[in-house]
Formats: structure tokens, sequence, C-alpha cells
């Protein structure tokens, strides 16, 4: 880096410092901020540093440990935290601090695929040891109040940010939430358990009162941060400007009101419980007087679907919304809860349905083929139970061939835990080509009848390689990348979520 007359690189004024240093990764911002202490002042200037994207904890799950990341997490969020305009926080479940998964594969795993343990079926198994004896677990209490003291410091130091305009925070607690191991009881075997989350609730209402040009506000499964009444605390000026909202838990109690729904006339894209949308908000969202809604993420779970959106209710919707697009991921969700949520009217795009001993039938497949032709863009069918139902038993046709033939918009297609035919794959690489980028097909999922491949030569499973390949126009393997489907299903749903929302 020298320059004319033998100057060196210390003559540069600080702000082309910082110029050159915007071009860097953050990586070699941070190696670039080691030559010498002013090149290390000039790596902390906030143009730097407006967006912040972290992930911290779960050490089992490729994170790190969440209580050695603390230090670090503070530092950047004192250095940041008060500037940052946008902030991505990810948390990482807390089952990852009790032991490593493979130390008890179980039923929880028989079937999965590389790279997709049932972490929810482990979960559960964590939750009811706990149930049973609260005291067995020394390693989750430290986890838990880790997690606390994290969520703590990044609202501490963001709470007065009146740039931030981006805030996204997930963490994978709700199956503890559902055993009832994260009540006000429970945490009281945490260190001042009940007390910080009662001040994280309040840190966080301060910083929806404080902020003035929020636009993105996310939160998913936080523990102990989002109450039905923080939304009532968000300032007028973020009202106005707020176009994402999703606030996601399993509480029983509804965390969007429709009198805050109708404080937010500008959102564009909204994510909520399915239980959650009632007649009454999506009367709401369909008044003329809002901005029409462009993307809708529901979480389908077992909860009761008793007063829920209608046909009529979806009709009025859509006709204020026309270029609406809705994703639904199902958890543990039969085949007669599926068909009466698919509504004829619901603008689908996105269908994600997953399960451990749940599944979908045919005649839901049907359904989808039917009324989501000329909408429905995304399809993955996912279960872990290791049975492998065939879904074209009893049927001429296969309902996932109809499928691709009538979904002409057909871009991703993902199946684990049904038995798909290897002819029947091949058929579906034909009906769709190019169009369809992604086919992942786990080969445990794959079939092969001997009446079609007698009077072929070679291996079967080399011939389907080569016929879906030739089909798809590009070199196929059956797989499952887990970057493709992540092993928790709320952690995939809130990614997803944002890449659907944010692609409007």
């Amino acid at each position: 880096m020298a320059l004319c007359g033998g100057v060196g690189a210390m003559a540069l004024p600080s702000e082309l410092i910082v110029h050159v240093f915007s071009f860097l990764s953050d990586r070699d911002k941070l190696r670039a901020s080691a030559v010498c202490s002013r090149w290390r002042e000039c790596l902390f200037y906030p143009a730097l540093w407006t967006r912040l994207k972290l992930r911290i904890g779960g050490g089992c799950t490729g994170g790190g440990c969440g209580s050695e990341a603390t230090p670090r997490l503070e530092f950047l969020m004192r250095k940041f935290g008060s500037f940052v305009r946008e902030l991505r926080l990810e948390l990482a479940p807390v089952d990852g601090h009790l032991g490593p998964v493979d130390s008890h594969l179980g039923p929880a795993n028989q079937g999965a695929p590389p790279g997709r343990t049932d972490h929810a079926a482990l979960q559960r198994d964590h939750a009811a040891q706990l149930q049973r004896d609260p005291q067995s677990s020394p390693r989750w209490r430290e986890a838990t109040a880790t997690y606390l003291d994290q969520v703590l410091c990044v609202l501490t130091c963001t709470r007065n940010n009146r740039n931030l305009k981006e805030l996204s925070m997930y963490a994978d607690t709700c199956v503890l939430q559902e055993e009832g191991l994260l009540d006000t009881s429970y945490l009281q075997h945490i260190h001042h358990g009940d007390k910080k989350v009662k001040e994280i609730q309040q840190l966080f209402i301060e910083l929806l009162s404080n902020s003035r040009q929020l636009r993105w506000l996310s939160c998913g499964f936080m523990l102990g941060l989002v109450t039905p009444c923080s939304l009532a605390s968000l300032s007028n000026l973020s009202a106005q400007s707020l176009q994402h909202l999703s606030l996601l838990d399993h509480q029983m109690a509804p965390l969007i009101s429709p009198t805050e729904v109708e404080r937010l006339a500008g959102l564009r894209s909204l994510a909520l419980d399915f239980s959650d949308l009632t007649s009454e908000l999506c009367g709401l969202l369909a008044s003329k007087q809002r901005v029409p809604l462009h993307r809708l993420s529901l979480l389908l779970n077992a909860a009761t679907l008793e007063g829920t959106a209608t046909d009529d209710d979806w009709k009025a919707l859509v006709r204020v919304s026309a270029n609406l697009r809705v994703y639904i991921m199902a958890l543990e969700v039969d085949g007669g809860e599926l068909l009466r949520v698919l509504k004829p009217s619901l603008p689908l795009e996105r269908l994600h349905l997953d399960s451990y001993s749940s599944a979908v039938t045919d005649g839901a497949l049907e359904l989808v083929a039917q009324q989501y032709h000329k909408t429905l863009t995304h399809l993955l069918l996912l279960r872990d139970d290791g049975h492998y139902p065939d879904l074209s038993v009893n049927r001429n046709e296969d309902p996932l061939v109809l499928l691709a033939w009538r979904c002409t918009h057909l871009a991703v297609l993902v199946i684990h835990g049904y038995t798909i035919w290897s002819h029947n794959l091949v058929a579906i690489s034909r009906l769709r080509g190019s169009s369809l980028r992604v086919l992942a097909v786990t080969e445990e999922s794959i079939d092969f009848d001997p009446d079609q491949w007698t009077y072929v030569e070679g291996d079967p499973v080399h011939n389907l390689v080569k016929e879906v390949s030739l089909g798809l126009g590009r070199v196929w393997h059956p797989s499952l990348d887990p970057n493709l489907v992540l092993p928790e299903p709320t952690q995939h749903f809130h990614r997803e979520m944002h890449a659907f929302s944010t692609g409007m």
C-alpha cells in the first residue's frame, strides 16, 4: 500500500481507510484491524457496521458454546448496539447444551437422513427427563441462564437505538415451553430466572417505544420476550413505517391482536400462528384503507382451528391484496386437519408438511394439485418415523406425478419419509424439466418396481440417476442437503419466512 513520495499508509485519512474497509468481508475487516491501532480504531466506525447477523450457542449443533460466546456478544453490542440499523440474532436450541445428540440415538433418529436428526423428539425426551427431576440437568440450567443473559445484553444495548430499522431474533425453546418447563415456577431453578424474564420484557417494551423507523420486526420462539401486550408499546412512527411483522410463540394467547394490526396499516408481510388468523383479523387485513398484503406466512400445528379464516374471508382478502402469496408449514398435522385448512381461495405458494408420525394422505395432495395449480411453487414432504408410506397405493396414478403435471410453476420438490417409485421420479423430472430447480429426494425414500427394470441393464440406481439427470437437464443425485431443510422445523420456518417475505 505504498504511496507517492515514500509516504506510508498511515498518512491516509481515516475516511479513506474506512471507505477501503467497506469493500472487505467482516472476516477481512477483523484481520486488517490487527495491522495497527489506528486501523483498529477505523474498524469501529459506525458506517462499517450498519448490519449485524449473529448466531450464538448450541455447541453440539455447530454454533459454538453459548457461554463462551457471551463476552464476544457483549463486546459487539457495546460497540454497535446503539447505532446498528439491521440486527439479526439466532440463539441455538437450548438442548444443544444437554449433551451430544449422537450419544443416545433411538427411535427419534430412525429413518432420518444424514444431517436431519429429529430434534423435536430429542427435545421431548429431554423435557420428560427434566420434568421428572428438575435438578437432574445443571447443564440445562446453565444454558438457560446463559440464554437469558445474552438476550438481556442485546436488549440493554439496543433499547435506545432510534436508527434501528430491522430487528430479527430467533431461539428454539418452543418444545420446553409446551412441556411447561419454562414457566415462572420452573424458572425458579434458574438464578434470578423469573426476575430476568420480567426485565427482558420491560427492555423489549422500551426498545419498541423508543424506535422511530422500524420496518422489520420478527421474534420467533424467544423465551419470555413477547407478551400479548408488547406490541401496544410500539411508537406511532414505527407503527407507520413497519412493513413486516412476525411474532411467533407457543403461548395460548395470541401475540398479535386485531387492535394492534389496525394501527399497522403499512404492513406488506405478516407471519403468525395459523390459529391466530381469525375471521376478525382477516377482515381487518382486507380493509381498503390499508396497504395491500403481499406475503403471509402461517405456522400450523395441532392447535384448535375454531374461529380461523373461512373461504369467504380469504376471498375478501384476495380481492384487496391481488398479489398476496401464502407460505404454510404444518407440523404434526394429519390429513383431515389439512383438508380443513386448505381453502379454495387461499393463494398458496409454498407448502411444507413436516411430521414425525402423522402422514399426509393422497387425497390431500390431490386437493393441493387441483386448488393451487396456478400458484404452488414449493412443496416439502418430510416424515421421520421410518415407515415410508406409499402415497400411490391403490391408485392408477401417483399423486406426486399428477401434482407435478398440474402445478406448472413448481420449482422446489423435497421428499423424505414417503415411498416414491423410481419410474414416478423419472416422470416428475420429465414433466417439469429444468424449471424444477430443486428435486431433493433421500435415497431411502426411493423404491424400484421389478417389472419396470426387468429389461434395463446395469445398476437400477445408476440408471435412475441418469434418467432423472436427463429429465432435469443437469446432474442429479438422490440426497437431502441439510442446508436446504434445517433439522429444527421452527428454525427452518423462521429462515424460509425471511426469504419468502424479502422476496416481495
